[in-house]
Protein backbone atom coordinates (compact mmCIF):
# COMPACT_ATOMS: atom_id res chain seq x y z
CA UNK A 1 0.00 0.00 0.00
CA UNK A 2 1.44 3.36 -1.02
CA UNK A 3 0.99 6.18 1.52
CA UNK A 4 -0.10 9.45 -0.01
CA UNK A 5 2.27 12.29 0.84
CA UNK A 6 0.79 15.21 2.72
CA UNK A 7 3.47 17.64 1.55
CA UNK A 8 2.56 20.38 -0.85
CA UNK A 9 4.50 20.75 -4.13
CA UNK A 10 6.19 23.85 -2.69
CA UNK A 11 7.40 21.90 0.35
CA UNK A 12 8.70 19.08 -1.83
CA UNK A 13 10.66 21.55 -3.95
CA UNK A 14 12.21 23.09 -0.78
CA UNK A 15 13.28 19.67 0.51
CA UNK A 16 14.84 18.62 -2.83
CA UNK A 17 16.76 21.89 -3.07
CA UNK A 18 17.92 22.35 0.57
CA UNK A 19 17.78 18.73 1.80
CA UNK A 20 16.14 19.86 5.11
CA UNK A 21 12.72 20.62 6.55
CA UNK A 22 11.54 24.23 6.16
CA UNK A 23 10.88 24.53 9.96
CA UNK A 24 12.29 22.24 12.60
CA UNK A 25 9.39 20.57 14.43
CA UNK A 26 11.40 20.83 17.69
CA UNK A 27 12.14 24.59 17.63
CA UNK A 28 8.71 26.14 17.36
CA UNK A 29 7.46 28.65 19.89
CA UNK A 30 4.88 26.33 21.37
CA UNK A 31 7.52 23.69 21.93
CA UNK A 32 9.81 26.18 23.68
CA UNK A 33 7.00 27.26 25.96
CA UNK A 34 6.10 23.65 26.62
CA UNK A 35 9.69 22.82 27.60
CA UNK A 36 9.88 25.84 29.89
CA UNK A 37 6.63 24.86 31.52
CA UNK A 38 7.82 21.31 32.07
CA UNK A 39 11.12 22.55 33.50
CA UNK A 40 9.28 24.87 35.90
CA UNK A 41 7.00 22.06 37.07
CA UNK A 42 10.04 19.85 37.61
CA UNK A 43 11.64 22.62 39.67
CA UNK A 44 8.51 23.09 41.78
CA UNK A 45 8.19 19.39 42.52
CA UNK A 46 11.88 18.84 43.24
CA UNK A 47 12.99 18.37 46.87
CA UNK A 48 13.88 21.79 48.24
CA UNK A 49 16.12 20.53 51.06
CA UNK A 50 18.87 21.44 51.48
CA UNK A 51 17.96 24.94 50.18
CA UNK A 52 21.44 25.67 48.86
CA UNK A 53 20.74 23.26 45.99
CA UNK A 54 17.73 25.30 44.85
CA UNK A 55 19.66 27.38 42.32
CA UNK A 56 21.44 24.35 40.91
CA UNK A 57 18.09 22.55 40.72
CA UNK A 58 16.75 25.44 38.66
CA UNK A 59 19.68 25.30 36.25
CA UNK A 60 19.51 21.51 35.95
CA UNK A 61 15.74 21.45 35.39
CA UNK A 62 15.87 23.84 32.47
CA UNK A 63 19.01 22.26 30.99
CA UNK A 64 17.25 18.89 31.01
CA UNK A 65 14.52 20.28 28.78
CA UNK A 66 17.00 22.21 26.62
CA UNK A 67 15.53 25.61 27.51
CA UNK A 68 16.55 28.80 29.26
CA UNK A 69 15.33 29.72 32.78
CA UNK A 70 12.37 32.09 32.85
CA UNK A 71 11.49 35.03 35.11
CA UNK A 72 8.76 32.87 36.67
CA UNK A 73 11.37 30.30 37.66
CA UNK A 74 13.58 32.89 39.35
CA UNK A 75 10.53 34.40 41.04
CA UNK A 76 9.63 30.96 42.43
CA UNK A 77 13.17 30.42 43.72
CA UNK A 78 13.32 33.84 45.42
CA UNK A 79 9.88 33.41 46.98
CA UNK A 80 10.84 30.00 48.29
CA UNK A 81 14.01 31.39 49.84
CA UNK A 82 12.12 34.26 51.49
CA UNK A 83 9.40 32.00 52.84
CA UNK A 84 12.00 29.70 54.38
CA UNK A 85 14.06 32.72 55.57
CA UNK A 86 17.14 31.50 53.69
CA UNK A 87 18.56 35.00 53.24
CA UNK A 88 22.14 33.89 52.70
CA UNK A 89 21.26 32.18 49.39
CA UNK A 90 19.46 35.14 47.84
CA UNK A 91 22.64 37.03 46.70
CA UNK A 92 23.86 34.10 44.57
CA UNK A 93 20.48 33.92 42.81
CA UNK A 94 20.55 37.66 42.15
CA UNK A 95 24.14 37.51 40.87
CA UNK A 96 23.25 34.84 38.30
CA UNK A 97 20.08 36.70 37.33
CA UNK A 98 22.17 39.81 36.73
CA UNK A 99 25.19 38.38 34.95
CA UNK A 100 23.98 35.27 33.10
CA UNK A 101 20.36 35.78 32.09
CA UNK A 102 19.38 38.08 29.23
CA UNK A 103 15.65 38.60 29.68
CA UNK A 104 14.03 41.75 31.07
CA UNK A 105 13.35 40.98 34.71
CA UNK A 106 9.86 41.98 35.94
CA UNK A 107 9.91 44.76 38.51
CA UNK A 108 7.46 42.89 40.72
CA UNK A 109 10.26 40.46 41.69
CA UNK A 110 12.28 43.28 43.22
CA UNK A 111 9.27 44.93 44.84
CA UNK A 112 8.48 41.67 46.64
CA UNK A 113 12.10 41.22 47.65
CA UNK A 114 12.32 44.77 49.03
CA UNK A 115 9.20 44.22 51.13
CA UNK A 116 10.65 40.95 52.44
CA UNK A 117 13.92 42.61 53.45
CA UNK A 118 11.88 45.30 55.20
CA UNK A 119 9.90 42.76 57.21
CA UNK A 120 13.20 41.10 58.15
CA UNK A 121 14.51 44.49 59.36
CA UNK A 122 17.30 44.48 56.77
CA UNK A 123 16.85 47.98 55.42
CA UNK A 124 20.33 48.10 53.94
CA UNK A 125 19.68 45.04 51.76
CA UNK A 126 16.34 46.52 50.64
CA UNK A 127 18.08 49.72 49.52
CA UNK A 128 20.81 47.76 47.69
CA UNK A 129 18.22 45.78 45.76
CA UNK A 130 16.45 49.00 44.77
CA UNK A 131 19.63 50.58 43.42
CA UNK A 132 20.56 47.39 41.51
CA UNK A 133 17.27 47.16 39.60
CA UNK A 134 18.62 48.77 36.35
CA UNK A 135 21.40 46.12 36.21
CA UNK A 136 18.74 43.44 35.78
CA UNK A 137 17.53 44.96 32.49
CA UNK A 138 14.55 46.49 34.29
CA UNK A 139 13.35 50.07 34.31
CA UNK A 140 12.47 50.97 37.91
CA UNK A 141 9.23 52.81 38.53
CA UNK A 142 7.05 53.95 41.42
CA UNK A 143 6.19 50.30 42.08
CA UNK A 144 9.60 49.45 43.51
CA UNK A 145 10.03 52.95 44.97
CA UNK A 146 6.77 52.64 46.88
CA UNK A 147 7.85 49.28 48.26
CA UNK A 148 11.05 50.86 49.55
CA UNK A 149 9.27 53.93 50.91
CA UNK A 150 6.82 51.70 52.77
CA UNK A 151 9.78 49.88 54.35
CA UNK A 152 11.66 53.05 55.25
CA UNK A 153 8.63 54.80 56.70
CA UNK A 154 8.16 51.96 59.16
CA UNK A 155 11.04 53.04 61.40
CA UNK A 156 12.67 56.24 62.58
CA UNK A 157 16.01 55.09 61.19
CA UNK A 158 14.50 54.51 57.76
CA UNK A 159 12.67 57.84 57.73
CA UNK A 160 15.99 59.66 57.88
CA UNK A 161 17.00 57.99 54.61
CA UNK A 162 13.87 58.98 52.68
CA UNK A 163 15.09 62.40 51.40
CA UNK A 164 18.25 60.90 49.86
CA UNK A 165 16.28 58.01 48.36
CA UNK A 166 13.89 60.47 46.72
CA UNK A 167 16.79 62.45 45.23
CA UNK A 168 18.45 59.31 43.89
CA UNK A 169 15.18 57.94 42.53
CA UNK A 170 14.76 61.14 40.52
CA UNK A 171 18.21 60.58 39.01
CA UNK A 172 17.09 57.03 38.16
CA UNK A 173 14.20 58.47 36.16
CA UNK A 174 11.45 57.46 38.60
CA UNK A 175 8.45 59.76 38.76
CA UNK A 176 6.55 60.02 42.00
CA UNK A 177 2.95 58.89 41.73
CA UNK A 178 -0.06 59.67 43.87
CA UNK A 179 0.49 56.47 45.84
CA UNK A 180 4.04 57.62 46.68
CA UNK A 181 2.77 60.88 48.12
CA UNK A 182 0.17 58.97 50.10
CA UNK A 183 2.83 56.79 51.75
CA UNK A 184 4.96 59.80 52.68
CA UNK A 185 2.05 61.81 54.07
CA UNK A 186 0.76 58.88 56.11
CA UNK A 187 4.21 58.29 57.60
CA UNK A 188 4.69 61.97 58.50
CA UNK A 189 1.27 62.12 60.17
CA UNK A 190 2.15 58.97 62.10
CA UNK A 191 5.23 60.60 63.66
CA UNK A 192 3.50 63.91 64.31
CA UNK A 193 5.24 65.90 61.55
CA UNK A 194 1.95 67.22 60.24
CA UNK A 195 3.50 70.46 58.95
CA UNK A 196 5.71 68.52 56.53
CA UNK A 197 2.74 66.36 55.55
CA UNK A 198 0.76 69.49 54.64
CA UNK A 199 3.63 70.79 52.52
CA UNK A 200 3.86 67.49 50.63
CA UNK A 201 0.11 67.48 50.10
CA UNK A 202 0.27 71.01 48.68
CA UNK A 203 3.14 69.94 46.42
CA UNK A 204 1.01 67.01 45.29
CA UNK A 205 -1.82 69.39 44.34
CA UNK A 206 0.56 71.76 42.53
CA UNK A 207 1.86 68.86 40.43
CA UNK A 208 -1.62 68.29 39.07
CA UNK A 209 -2.75 65.35 41.15
CA UNK A 210 -6.35 65.16 42.29
CA UNK A 211 -7.06 65.91 45.91
CA UNK A 212 -7.17 62.66 47.86
CA UNK A 213 -10.11 62.86 50.26
CA UNK A 214 -8.76 60.14 52.57
CA UNK A 215 -5.34 61.77 52.80
CA UNK A 216 -6.88 65.17 53.48
CA UNK A 217 -9.02 63.69 56.26
CA UNK A 218 -5.95 61.98 57.72
CA UNK A 219 -3.96 65.23 57.76
CA UNK A 220 -6.87 67.11 59.33
CA UNK A 221 -7.30 64.43 61.99
CA UNK A 222 -3.56 64.45 62.75
CA UNK A 223 -3.59 68.24 62.90
CA UNK A 224 -6.37 68.11 65.49
CA UNK A 225 -4.24 65.83 67.65
CA UNK A 226 -1.34 68.29 67.80
CA UNK A 227 -0.67 70.07 71.08
CA UNK A 228 -0.02 73.77 71.33
CA UNK A 229 -1.88 74.49 68.10
CA UNK A 230 -4.29 77.41 67.81
CA UNK A 231 -7.88 76.77 66.80
CA UNK A 232 -7.60 79.26 63.94
CA UNK A 233 -4.88 77.14 62.31
CA UNK A 234 -7.09 74.07 62.20
CA UNK A 235 -10.13 75.96 60.93
CA UNK A 236 -7.93 77.81 58.43
CA UNK A 237 -6.54 74.55 57.06
CA UNK A 238 -10.05 73.15 56.70
CA UNK A 239 -11.21 76.22 54.77
CA UNK A 240 -8.12 76.13 52.55
CA UNK A 241 -8.72 72.50 51.63
CA UNK A 242 -12.38 73.22 50.92
CA UNK A 243 -11.31 75.88 48.41
CA UNK A 244 -9.35 73.30 46.42
CA UNK A 245 -12.24 70.86 46.32
CA UNK A 246 -12.23 69.00 49.63
CA UNK A 247 -15.71 68.00 50.79
CA UNK A 248 -15.49 67.56 54.54
CA UNK A 249 -17.46 64.63 55.94
CA UNK A 250 -19.17 64.31 59.31
CA UNK A 251 -16.08 62.76 60.89
CA UNK A 252 -13.89 65.66 59.71
CA UNK A 253 -16.17 68.24 61.29
CA UNK A 254 -16.39 66.12 64.45
CA UNK A 255 -12.60 66.12 64.75
CA UNK A 256 -12.45 69.90 64.36
CA UNK A 257 -15.23 70.49 66.90
CA UNK A 258 -13.61 68.12 69.39
CA UNK A 259 -10.29 69.95 68.99
CA UNK A 260 -11.88 73.36 69.53
CA UNK A 261 -13.75 72.19 72.62
CA UNK A 262 -10.55 70.77 74.11
CA UNK A 263 -8.90 74.12 73.45
CA UNK A 264 -11.68 75.88 75.38
CA UNK A 265 -13.06 77.46 72.18
CA UNK A 266 -16.73 76.64 72.67
CA UNK A 267 -17.96 79.60 70.62
CA UNK A 268 -15.69 78.64 67.71
CA UNK A 269 -17.04 75.10 67.88
CA UNK A 270 -20.55 76.56 67.69
CA UNK A 271 -19.55 78.48 64.54
CA UNK A 272 -18.26 75.30 62.93
CA UNK A 273 -21.58 73.65 63.75
CA UNK A 274 -23.30 76.52 61.95
CA UNK A 275 -21.09 76.04 58.86
CA UNK A 276 -22.09 72.41 58.72
CA UNK A 277 -25.76 73.39 58.53
CA UNK A 278 -25.06 76.08 55.90
CA UNK A 279 -23.36 73.46 53.73
CA UNK A 280 -26.46 71.27 53.96
CA UNK A 281 -25.02 68.74 56.38
CA UNK A 282 -27.13 67.69 59.35
CA UNK A 283 -24.90 67.41 62.44
CA UNK A 284 -25.37 64.28 64.50
CA UNK A 285 -25.98 64.07 68.24
CA UNK A 286 -22.23 63.61 68.88
CA UNK A 287 -21.45 66.99 67.32
CA UNK A 288 -24.22 68.67 69.27
CA UNK A 289 -23.05 67.06 72.52
CA UNK A 290 -19.48 68.27 72.02
CA UNK A 291 -20.62 71.81 71.19
CA UNK A 292 -22.96 71.76 74.20
CA UNK A 293 -20.04 70.75 76.40
CA UNK A 294 -17.90 73.54 74.93
CA UNK A 295 -20.37 76.39 75.47
CA UNK A 296 -21.20 75.18 79.01
CA UNK A 297 -17.47 75.06 79.82
CA UNK A 298 -17.30 78.70 78.62
CA UNK A 299 -20.21 79.57 80.90
CA UNK A 300 -22.38 80.50 77.90
CA UNK A 301 -25.59 79.00 79.25
CA UNK A 302 -27.82 80.98 76.90
CA UNK A 303 -26.27 79.34 73.87
CA UNK A 304 -26.30 76.02 75.71
CA UNK A 305 -30.09 76.18 75.93
CA UNK A 306 -30.30 77.10 72.25
CA UNK A 307 -28.08 74.18 71.20
CA UNK A 308 -30.04 71.71 73.30
CA UNK A 309 -33.39 72.98 71.97
CA UNK A 310 -32.09 72.92 68.41
CA UNK A 311 -31.05 69.29 68.49
CA UNK A 312 -34.50 68.38 69.77
CA UNK A 313 -36.19 70.41 67.00
CA UNK A 314 -34.06 68.64 64.37
CA UNK A 315 -35.41 65.32 65.59
CA UNK A 316 -32.16 64.09 67.11
CA UNK A 317 -32.49 61.79 70.11
CA UNK A 318 -30.21 62.83 72.99
CA UNK A 319 -28.30 60.01 74.63
CA UNK A 320 -27.22 59.78 78.26
CA UNK A 321 -23.98 61.65 77.46
CA UNK A 322 -25.92 64.60 76.03
CA UNK A 323 -28.22 64.72 79.05
CA UNK A 324 -25.28 64.50 81.43
CA UNK A 325 -23.60 67.48 79.77
CA UNK A 326 -26.79 69.52 79.96
CA UNK A 327 -27.46 68.53 83.58
CA UNK A 328 -23.89 69.49 84.44
CA UNK A 329 -24.67 72.95 83.05
CA UNK A 330 -27.78 73.19 85.20
CA UNK A 331 -25.78 72.18 88.28
CA UNK A 332 -23.16 74.84 87.50
CA UNK A 333 -26.00 77.38 87.54
CA UNK A 334 -27.12 76.03 90.96
CA UNK A 335 -30.38 74.91 89.36
CA UNK A 336 -30.25 71.40 90.82
CA UNK A 337 -34.02 70.93 90.89
CA UNK A 338 -34.13 71.50 87.12
CA UNK A 339 -31.46 68.82 86.80
CA UNK A 340 -33.53 66.39 88.86
CA UNK A 341 -36.57 67.13 86.69
CA UNK A 342 -34.42 66.45 83.63
CA UNK A 343 -33.71 62.98 85.04
CA UNK A 344 -37.46 62.35 85.08
CA UNK A 345 -37.71 63.51 81.45
CA UNK A 346 -34.88 61.16 80.52
CA UNK A 347 -36.69 58.20 82.00
CA UNK A 348 -39.95 59.13 80.26
CA UNK A 349 -38.11 59.23 76.92
CA UNK A 350 -36.51 55.84 77.54
CA UNK A 351 -33.02 57.12 78.35
CA UNK A 352 -31.87 55.60 81.64
CA UNK A 353 -29.72 57.90 83.82
CA UNK A 354 -26.41 56.40 84.84
CA UNK A 355 -24.24 56.72 87.92
CA UNK A 356 -22.49 59.79 86.51
CA UNK A 357 -25.84 61.56 86.27
CA UNK A 358 -26.69 60.94 89.92
CA UNK A 359 -23.20 61.71 91.21
CA UNK A 360 -23.31 65.14 89.54
CA UNK A 361 -26.63 65.91 91.19
CA UNK A 362 -25.42 64.61 94.56
CA UNK A 363 -22.32 66.76 94.39
CA UNK A 364 -24.39 69.84 93.61
CA UNK A 365 -26.84 69.09 96.45
CA UNK A 366 -24.05 68.52 98.98
CA UNK A 367 -22.33 71.71 97.84
CA UNK A 368 -25.55 73.62 98.52
CA UNK A 369 -25.90 71.94 101.92
CA UNK A 370 -29.06 70.04 100.92
CA UNK A 371 -27.98 66.79 102.57
CA UNK A 372 -31.54 65.63 103.25
CA UNK A 373 -32.35 65.88 99.55
CA UNK A 374 -29.07 64.13 98.75
CA UNK A 375 -29.97 61.20 101.03
CA UNK A 376 -33.35 60.93 99.31
CA UNK A 377 -31.62 60.81 95.96
CA UNK A 378 -29.30 58.04 97.17
CA UNK A 379 -32.33 56.03 98.28
CA UNK A 380 -33.97 56.69 94.92
CA UNK A 381 -30.84 55.42 93.16
CA UNK A 382 -30.93 52.19 95.16
CA UNK A 383 -34.62 51.61 94.37
CA UNK A 384 -33.97 52.11 90.65
CA UNK A 385 -31.12 49.63 90.68
CA UNK A 386 -28.35 52.19 90.18
CA UNK A 387 -25.66 51.00 92.55
CA UNK A 388 -23.57 53.56 94.41
CA UNK A 389 -19.81 53.55 93.96
CA UNK A 390 -16.80 54.90 95.83
CA UNK A 391 -17.24 58.36 94.35
CA UNK A 392 -20.86 58.47 95.61
CA UNK A 393 -19.71 57.74 99.16
CA UNK A 394 -16.92 60.30 98.91
CA UNK A 395 -19.37 62.97 97.80
CA UNK A 396 -21.70 62.19 100.69
CA UNK A 397 -18.82 61.92 103.16
CA UNK A 398 -17.45 65.32 102.17
CA UNK A 399 -20.92 66.84 102.34
CA UNK A 400 -21.62 65.44 105.78
CA UNK A 401 -18.25 66.56 107.11
CA UNK A 402 -18.63 70.08 105.73
CA UNK A 403 -22.04 70.36 107.39
CA UNK A 404 -20.61 69.05 110.66
CA UNK A 405 -22.66 65.85 110.81
CA UNK A 406 -19.77 63.74 112.12
CA UNK A 407 -21.90 60.81 113.30
CA UNK A 408 -23.45 60.32 109.87
CA UNK A 409 -20.02 60.79 108.30
CA UNK A 410 -18.67 57.96 110.48
CA UNK A 411 -21.45 55.66 109.25
CA UNK A 412 -20.61 56.44 105.62
CA UNK A 413 -16.90 56.01 106.31
CA UNK A 414 -17.44 52.56 107.79
CA UNK A 415 -19.57 51.61 104.78
CA UNK A 416 -16.80 52.74 102.46
CA UNK A 417 -14.20 50.72 104.35
CA UNK A 418 -16.42 47.62 104.22
CA UNK A 419 -17.52 47.88 100.58
CA UNK A 420 -14.71 49.55 98.65
CA UNK A 421 -10.98 49.15 98.29
CA UNK A 422 -9.47 52.60 98.67
CA UNK A 423 -5.83 52.75 99.73
CA UNK A 424 -5.92 56.49 100.36
CA UNK A 425 -8.77 58.95 100.81
CA UNK A 426 -8.61 62.54 102.00
CA UNK A 427 -12.20 62.32 103.24
CA UNK A 428 -11.14 59.70 105.80
CA UNK A 429 -8.60 62.11 107.24
CA UNK A 430 -11.23 64.83 107.46
CA UNK A 431 -13.55 62.58 109.48
CA UNK A 432 -10.79 61.52 111.89
CA UNK A 433 -9.69 65.12 112.22
CA UNK A 434 -13.27 66.18 112.98
CA UNK A 435 -13.68 63.46 115.60
CA UNK A 436 -10.47 64.53 117.31
CA UNK A 437 -11.56 68.15 117.25
CA UNK A 438 -14.80 67.21 119.00
CA UNK A 439 -12.99 65.03 121.54
CA UNK A 440 -14.21 61.66 120.20
CA UNK A 441 -10.73 60.17 120.46
CA UNK A 442 -11.90 56.59 120.99
CA UNK A 443 -14.07 56.70 117.88
CA UNK A 444 -11.21 58.21 115.90
CA UNK A 445 -8.85 55.45 117.09
CA UNK A 446 -11.48 52.83 116.25
CA UNK A 447 -11.81 54.11 112.68
CA UNK A 448 -8.04 54.43 112.39
CA UNK A 449 -7.65 50.83 113.49
CA UNK A 450 -10.21 49.75 110.90
CA UNK A 451 -8.37 51.71 108.20
CA UNK A 452 -5.12 49.91 108.96
CA UNK A 453 -6.93 46.55 108.98
CA UNK A 454 -8.21 47.37 105.47
CA UNK A 455 -4.69 48.35 104.38
CA UNK A 456 -5.71 52.00 104.00
CA UNK A 457 -2.92 54.44 104.78
CA UNK A 458 -3.96 57.35 107.03
CA UNK A 459 -2.95 60.75 105.73
CA UNK A 460 -0.85 63.43 107.33
CA UNK A 461 -3.88 65.31 108.65
CA UNK A 462 -5.12 62.27 110.59
CA UNK A 463 -1.76 61.76 112.28
CA UNK A 464 -1.48 65.47 112.96
CA UNK A 465 -4.85 65.49 114.71
CA UNK A 466 -3.82 62.59 116.93
CA UNK A 467 -0.50 64.16 117.82
CA UNK A 468 -2.08 67.46 118.83
CA UNK A 469 -4.61 65.86 121.18
CA UNK A 470 -3.91 66.50 124.82
CA UNK A 471 -5.75 65.60 127.98
CA UNK A 472 -8.36 62.91 127.53
CA UNK A 473 -7.07 59.69 126.05
CA UNK A 474 -3.42 60.75 125.76
CA UNK A 475 -2.05 57.38 126.91
CA UNK A 476 -4.51 55.56 124.70
CA UNK A 477 -3.37 57.60 121.74
CA UNK A 478 0.27 56.86 122.48
CA UNK A 479 -0.28 53.10 122.80
CA UNK A 480 -2.48 52.90 119.71
CA UNK A 481 -0.13 55.12 117.71
CA UNK A 482 2.83 52.82 118.46
CA UNK A 483 0.82 49.70 117.64
CA UNK A 484 -0.42 51.07 114.35
CA UNK A 485 3.03 52.16 113.28
CA UNK A 486 4.41 48.70 114.04
CA UNK A 487 1.62 47.07 112.01
CA UNK A 488 2.21 49.39 109.05
CA UNK A 489 5.96 48.60 109.11
CA UNK A 490 5.25 44.87 109.21
CA UNK A 491 2.77 45.13 106.34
Amino acid sequence: MVRTSSLTPRSKFFIRKHRKWPVSPYNTKWHTLFNQHQALQTLKHSPLNPPQNLLSTLIHSFKTFNSDPTPEAYNFVLKTLTKTSQLTHIPSVLDRLESVEKFHTPESIFANLIRFYGSANRIGDAIDVFYRIPKFRCDPSAVSLNSLLYVLCGSSKGLKMVPQILLNSRAMGIRLEESSFRILITALCGIGRVGYAIEIMKCMIRNGYDLDVKICSLVLSSLCEQKGLAGLEVVGFLEEMKRVGFCAAMMDYSNVIRFLVKQGKGLDALRVLGKMKVEGMKPDVVCYTMVLHGVIADGDYKNADKVFDELLVLGLVPDVYTYNVYIKGLCKQNNVEAGIKMVTCMEELGCKPNLITYNMLLKALCKNGELGRAKELVSEMTLKGVGVNLQTHRIMLDGLFCKGDIDEACIFMEEMLDKFLCHCCLAYDNVIYGLCQKGFVCKAMELLQKMVDKNVAPGARAWEALLLISGIGTNLVKITWTGLLNRIEID
